[in-house]
């Protein structure tokens, strides 16, 4: 296998500007470029300015660096976190192509660049500069797997919604990239091109792994990961499509079990034990340094992640609940957990609500669904006070996390690094039976 191209979407919008540093050339126009430019859709068709003159218009257009180590473009505007809470708009730089194309009424640019390229960007965007070498090591297998895996799951279709009369299950994946391989925010994996700085410890993470992937059975591993599994990893098929991988499941995030603890987190009782609970774990940590090293900028605000809660009143979880589902429950009257994971994450939860009662799932749609962008996790509790004629007037919501919990921990293996693991001890405490082998 040779080393792919990857295609990233980063921005989609009627108009974008952007800048070319260096040197680039079109196919349909016999002359190098640089300098400021604009691309806007027109008329069903693309249309790129330079000085307020229209120089090049086409379904498809492409500007390719002369050299991909010296020259690169800078897109406007490009939207990051979307739908999350630190959503903001930020000026970011890349290496290799942009290619400008159509999708419905709008531009969408993308970055075509060579995988390594990318990930040393991804590993960037992702940590720190101050992580240790053994977590960027680590990070740069996953991240590669995982890219690889999608790309190779790219043509098959996934069903990601079942619906009726009683029920609403959804997962999320990345099934509506049809015109590239990835997007450029947290939905696929975090890239901001060489806007942040290229620390040389993520390059020379980057380098000494080339072309290491995880494999079961001679099968690049969907290699996932998430912030802080809080205590306990989760297993693939409770998150996304009902498929089970050996090496995506449950996982204890410390050296050995709880003394005398219960650990089936699928069970209700336990579940509520694990969560009011303050066990050791890996990512069980207030460490500056090592929150640092995975806690971006935008991120750093979020102290509370492996235990936290959040309060809503009833006026507040009803309008909330109602406006993100799109369904009229009226007042909430309760929240009842039906099925957990084995990280205590809730797969399926009912709503009851004095106008309806829908059960509805998985995790990231319980997320979506009681909180203004995403809940840090779903492994949650739920209290109830002042229930003033049968209707709660107070819910608490105790949990447990951030993010799905799926794979590696990025806070853990953080941990770990500090601690002493190597890359490949750290890969193999989260990602059980598998092999870390060489395919380009």
């Amino acid at each position: 296998m040779t080393e792919p191209l990857i295609s990233v979407g980063i921005l989609s919008s009627k108009e974008i500007r952007f800048d070319l540093y260096g040197e680039f050339i079109s196919e349909n126009l016999d002359k190098k470029l640089s300098g400021r430019f604009k691309a806007k859709f027109e008329n069903n068709q693309i249309k790129i300015f330079h000085d307020k003159h229209e120089i090049l218009s086409g379904s498809e257009i492409i500007f390719t660096p002369k050299d991909i180590e010296t020259d690169s473009f800078l897109l406007r505007d490009v939207v990051i976190g979307k739908n999350f809470h630190w959503e903001k708009k930020l000026n970011q730089r890349f290496r290799g192509s942009v290619k400008f194309i159509i999708e419905g009424e709008e531009l969408t640019a993308v970055n075509i660049l060579p995988l390594e390229e990318y990930l040393i960007s991804v590993i960037s965007s992702e940590m720190n500069s101050r992580s240790s070498l053994q977590l960027l090591k680590a990070h740069a297998i996953v991240s590669r797997g995982w890219l690889l895996s999608q790309i190779d799951k790219k043509n098959k279709n996934a069903v990601n919604e079942v619906i009726n009369e009683n029920e609403i299950i959804r997962w999320y994946d990345r099934e509506e990239h049809l015109n590239y391989d990835f997007c450029a925010d947290d939905h696929c994996q975090r890239y901001q091109g060489v806007t942040r700085i290229v620390n040389e410890t993520a390059a020379d993470a980057v380098s000494e792994t080339r072309g290491l992937v995880l494999t079961s059975d001679n099968i690049i591993c969907d290699t996932r990961y998430s912030k802080c599994c809080g205590g306990m990893t989760e297993s693939f098929e409770n998150v996304w499509e009902n498929v089970s991988y050996p090496y995506l499941v449950s996982v204890i995030d410390y050296k050995f079990e709880p003394d005398g603890a219960d650990i089936d987190l699928r069970k209700e009782k336990e579940a509520t034990r694990w969560i009011q609970r303050n066990p050791n774990a890996y990512c069980n940590t207030s460490d500056e340094k090592v929150l640092s090293q995975i806690l971006v900028d935008f991120d750093r605000s979020t102290k509370d992640f492996f235990r936290w809660s959040i309060i809503y009143s009833q006026d507040e979880i009803s309008e909330l609940i109602n406006r993100k589902s799109g369904i009229d429950f009226g007042k909430i009257i309760d929240l009842i957990p039906l099925e957990r994971g084995g990280s205590g994450r809730l797969i399926k939860l009912k709503i009851v609500g004095s106008k309806k009662v829908i059960t509805i799932g998985k995790e990231l749609e319980i997320r979506r669904t009681l909180s203004q962008s995403h809940l840090y996790s779903s492994a949650f509790l739920v209290e109830k006070e002042n229930i003033i004629e049968g209707i709660p007037q107070k819910f608490t919501l105790i949990g447990a996390g951030w993010g799905h919990g799926v794979g590696l921990c990025q806070i853990g293996a953080a941990v770990m690094g500090e601690l002493g693991y190597s890359f490949d001890e750290i890969l193999k405490h989260y990602f059980k039976g598998t092999t870390i082998q060489r395919i380009f």
